[in-house]
C-alpha cells in the first residue's frame, strides 16, 4: 500500500466517521445501551481493519461504513419514532431493590449476584444495603439509587436556610487566550478583565493558566507560576 491510497483511505474514512457520529447521535459515544457500545466497537474495526488490508479498496471501506452509519441512523429514528422499539434496542431499567428488600428474581434475569451488587453500590458511596430504598439498574450497566429518607443528605431546607440561587462559572482566559464570546456573553469586556488581573499583581494575560468568574465569588485566577 503507497502513501498516496493511504492517505486518501485516512481522510475519506475521517470524513465519514465524522459524518456518522453527527448523525448517529451522542449516543454512540456515551455508549448509553449496550447495543451502541458493541456498535462503537464494530464501527471503529470496520475503518481500522479496512485501512490496512490492501485487498480492500476505497469503494469498500465507503459502503462498508456508510452502511453501517445508515443502520444506527435507522435503529435510532425507529427508538424516536415507535416506543415499543426503544425498548426492544434500549433495554429498561431493572429495579434490583425495591422499598428496601433486594429482589432476588431480577439480580438473576441480569446474571447478577449479591456480591456485585453490593461492588456497584460501595461505588456510588453507599456501604450497606439498608440505607437503600430502591436500586435501579440501567441500561448502560450502571446503578441509580434513592437513599431511604432516614440516610439522605441533608439540604439548606432541612434547617430552613434561605435558597441560594445557583450560578455556573463561567472560564473567561484560557492557556493564557481570552474566550471573548464567553466575555461579552456575560456582560463584561477587555477592560474590565484587565483591572481585575491588576488588582490581583497580573499585568499580562499570556500569563494567566486560567481565569474563571463566579457570580457572588469573583475571579479565581491561576498563573502558570
Amino acid at each position: 500500500m503507497d502513501i498516496v491510497s493511504l492517505t486518501t483511505e485516512i481522510l475519506v474514512g475521517f470524513f465519514l466517521l465524522f459524518v456518522i457520529i453527527k448523525f448517529a447521535g451522542k449516543k454512540i459515544i456515551n455508549q448509553v445501551t449496550p447495543f451502541t457500545f458493541i456498535a462503537a466497537i464494530v464501527l471503529s474495526e470496520l475503518l481500522g481493519n479496512a485501512l490496512y488490508e490492501e485487498t480492500v479498496g476505497l469503494f469498500y471501506i465507503m459502503y462498508a461504513m456508510g452502511l453501517w452509519g445508515g443502520l444506527l441512523v435507522f435503529v435510532e429514528y425507529m427508538g424516536q419514532k415507535f416506543l415499543w422499539f426503544r425498548g426492544v434496542s434500549e433495554g429498561k431499567p431493572s429495579a434490583l431493590i425495591e422499598r428496601g428488600m433486594v429482589s432476588r428474581e431480577a439480580l438473576r434475569k441480569n446474571g447478577m449476584n449479591l456480591n456485585q451488587l453490593q461492588s456497584l453500590l460501595r461505588q456510588s458511596e453507599i456501604f450497606s444495603v439498608r440505607e437503600v430504598a430502591f436500586c435501579y439498574l440501567e441500561a448502560n450497566g450502571a446503578i441509580s439509587v434513592l437513599k431511604k429518607s432516614k440516610y439522605q443528605k441533608t439540604v439548606q431546607d432541612d434547617f430552613h436556610m434561605p435558597i441560594q440561587q445557583v450560578e455556573v462559572p463561567i472560564t473567561f482566559i484560557r492557556d493564557g487566550k481570552i474566550l471573548w464570546d464567553e466575555l461579552e456573553e456575560a456582560g463584561f469586556d477587555e477592560a474590565w478583565l484587565q483591572t481585575q488581573l491588576t488588582k490581583q499583581g497580573i499585568n499580562r494575560r499570556k500569563n494567566v493558566f486560567l481565569a474563571e468568574w463566579l457570580e457572588g465569588d469573583g475571579l479565581f485566577v491561576q498563573t502558570y507560576e
